[in-house]
Order: C-alpha cells, then structure tokens, then sequence
C-alpha cells in the first residue's frame, strides 16, 4: 500500500514537471535564440552573443514605442481602476433593476475573442473620429481591461465587513469619510492588483492595438509586428525576453507589496 502510494506521487510530480516543461519550453527556447548571432531565427544557435540586446536598446522605434506603451499603459491602468472602483461599489453594495444583465454585460469581453472586440470597438470609435489616435488606444484599452478590474476589486469588496463601515457612521463619520478612509484601504490590495493586471494587458495588448493604429499612432506590440513584416532576427526575441522580465518584474514587485495572489 506504502509503495502505490509513493508510485503515485512520483507519476503525479513527473506529470507537474512534465506540464511547466511544455509551457515554459516555448519561453525558454526565444531566450536562448536571442543570443544567437545570426540574422534570421534559428534554434539551436550558433554562436551566442549580446548584440542583439545591444541592437534593441539602439532601436530608436522600439524605444519611442515602449514609452508611449509605458504611458498609455498607466493612464489604463489608472482609469480603469476608477471605473471598476464605482462599478464593484454598485454590483456589491447596492441592489437595482437590471443588477444581473449590467455584471453580464461587464463580464462578457471574458467569453468574446478579441479579434471580434477588436473589430466592435473599432466600429465604435471610427465615427468619432478616434482611430489612430492615443485616445482611441486608451478607450479601446479600457473596454478590454475594465473586466479585470472590477473581477479584482469586487472580490476585494465582497471580503470587507460592513459592519466596520456601520460603526463609523454610527459615530459620525460622513459617508465620504468612510469611502476615503475605511473602505478604500480594505480594498487596496485589490486595486492596486487590478491597476497592475490593467497596466499589463494594455502594455502587451497587440490584436485590439492593430485593428486601431495605423500610421499616426503606434504603440510597441504594434511596432514589433510591423518590424516582423520585413525582418526576423534575434532582436526580436531579445525585445521579447525584455519585456518578460519587465512583466515578471512588476508582478513579483506587487507580490512583495500587497500580495497579489491573495487580492485576487
């Protein structure tokens, strides 16, 4: 009995193994291809060399475009968490006709591809007169990263207790107060984990970003799949090992601050 139940720990951690090995091979594999010295994309490399993050950090489009992603990415970030603030107050605290169909509507970009949001939201902001241009980045940003806000601040919500806000207006405190001062630090690790997820999508968002930008605007997922149009080499995926490490960086940052997993 002992012996089964050792057999099948081994076979159940070779099969965890054997599952990140499959998801992490594709990561690990443009790792090693971004020191390659080639000018095409080759695996397994033929000689290794830094000169393609030198190239990179060189790249004059790549650099203009990761600042504008920078800056579109943290006006989403900072805009969807407002919104998804008010909305995750008014599905938790409050009971209305239609209550249903508004947390269906928010959570629907969950179930539609985004080739077909991309398309409805640049049907939507053609006639106004926003396609490429920054705004119409951010609202196009803002239509797919508002879900994910609201999912992280409501399930920060669902887990204050009220009665702390009752108290405090029982003794006085206006309802402002209680907002600024009770219920807005309970919830901080959820908005500062859905400010985080917003950032990150609308920073790495190319499907929607396409359907958007053409010759005015631009932002870096963009520029990569223009610059793959016309060429393939290792700065691609030395720009790509960059911007994983960027990622990684911020969510490990988080984690360290607020704990993310726990304010998802």
């Amino acid at each position: 009995m002992q012996n089964t139940s050792i057999l099948g720990r081994v076979a159940w951690n070779t099969l965890i193994t054997l599952l990140y090995l499959f998801l992490l091979a594709p990561i690990v594999i443009v790792f090693i291809i971004s020191f390659d010295t080639r000018q095409y994309l080759a695996f397994p490399p033929e000689s290794f060399s830094l000169g393609s993050y030198v190239k990179v950090f060189h790249n004059a489009k790549f650099i203009s475009a990761f600042w504008r992603s920078l800056a579109i990415g943290t006006i989403v970030g900072i805009v969807s968490v407002s919104a998804g603030m008010l909305l995750s107050l008014s599905l938790v605290r409050y009971k209305f006709r239609g209550k249903a169909a508004v947390n269906f509507l928010i959570l629907a970009p969950f179930l539609v591809p985004h080739i077909v949001l991309a398309v409805g939201i640049m049907l939507v902001i053609a006639p106004i007169g926003l396609l490429d241009t920054y705004p119409g980045i951010v609202l196009a940003h803002l239509g797919i990263t508002i879900p994910y806000t609201v999912r992280t601040i409501t399930m920060s919500l669902m887990a204050v207790d009220t009665r702390v806000e009752e108290a405090a207006l029982v003794h006085g405190a206006s309802p402002a107060m209680v907002f600024w001062r009770i219920t807005l630090p309970l919830v901080r690790p959820g908005l500062i984990a859905g400010a985080v997820i917003a950032f990150l999508i609308s920073f790495d968002e190319a499907t929607i970003s396409l359907f958007i930008v053409s010759v005015k605007a631009s932002t870096l997922p963009t520029e990569i799949y223009h610059y793959l149009e016309y060429s393939t080499d290792p700065q691609i995926a030395a720009l790509s090992v960059i911007l994983i490490l960027i990622s990684i960086g911020v969510v490990v940052a988080v984690e360290r601050l607020v704990g993310l997993r726990r304010a998802i």
